[in-house]
């Protein structure tokens, strides 16, 4: 891998990961499409996770910070109600923002270890990923004509939060947008625009490192030298700064219900995914 195809992708995952057009959907057709292939592909998509992570961190650092404090605080008064039977433990709405991004992630976890085989090959194609991009299409054509809901943090259930978790889980199948998948979960179930832009990203982090995780542990042994080095720091900066952006602007467009664009965008590049499918066997 070079220098140029490095920032090419991550940029492409920065951008992707966060606006509703499917970031491993579009890895897939460039790869497919033009052969770019990393050396050693799990770390390159280790680096490219910490890139968009740390992207989510600046945006949101201040409920991060807030969110694992809390989730400590859990833990302690648990602890303490043995000693005191009466001891409030969900006594704030980001102690129960931390058990709903642990129930979503529980389905998310399941989905993603039972289908990981099917990824992976569906990933070798053009064919899933445009059909992928289709379905993501229709899901931001709703959402378009979905009014306002009213459901904050305390008001969405954990029943609320599985079926959030479902979407996410689901989306690892390439050309089914994360954040357009659980957005529009958040949105059908009549939760505020504010806080479903919050909760997608936010119950992304999990999800995100226990990929990386397993990918870095995949990735151990390998070794790269030389302009690899550089070309993998570089699209891991990239899809960071790329990722920063693609957040805010997303956070516009819920506000402003602008997903028709995306949706077009996205029916558009499945069309083609699946032609180009067609056209190369």
């Amino acid at each position: 891998m070079n220098i140029l195809q490095a920032i090419l992708l991550g940029a492409i995952q920065g951008v992707a990961e966060f606006l509703p057009i499917s970031s491993s959907g579009h890895l897939a057709i460039l790869q497919n499409l033009f052969h770019i292939e990393a050396d050693t592909g799990l770390l390159f998509d280790v680096l490219l996770h910490i890139g968009t992570l740390t992207s989510i961190f600046i945006v949101f650092w201040k409920d991060i910070v807030k969110l694992v404090i809390e989730f400590f605080g859990i833990i302690g008064d648990f602890f303490r109600r043995f000693r005191d039977p009466d001891l409030i433990v969900l006594s704030s709405a980001y102690r129960r923002f931390v058990l709903l991004i642990i129930v979503s992630s529980i389905p998310t976890a399941i989905l993603g270890y039972i289908g990981r085989d099917f990824v992976e090959y569906a990933s070798s194609s053009l064919l899933i990923p445009g059909i992928g991009l289709l379905i993501t299409s229709a899901l931001l054509f709703v959402c378009d004509r979905i009014g306002d809901g009213r459901k904050g943090i305390k008001k969405i259930t954990y029943l609320n939060a599985f079926e959030i978790g479902m979407a996410q889980g689901v989306a690892t199948i390439p050309g089914i947008s994360r954040s357009g998948a659980t957005i529009s979960a958040c949105l059908m179930l009549g939760i505020k625009k504010e806080t479903a832009v919050k909760y997608s990203f936010i119950m992304s982090i999990p999800a995100v490192l226990g990929a990386a995780l397993l990918e870095l542990k995949d990735a151990a042994g390998t070794s790269v030298t030389g302009i690899t080095v550089i070309a993998y720091i570089l699209g891991m900066v990239v899809a960071a700064v790329v990722g920063y952006f693609a957040i805010r602007i997303m956070i516009n467009v819920v506000r402003r219900k602008r997903y028709i664009y995306f949706s077009i965008y996205c029916l558009v590049i499945g069309m083609v995914a699946i032609v180009g499918h067609f056209l190369t066997k």
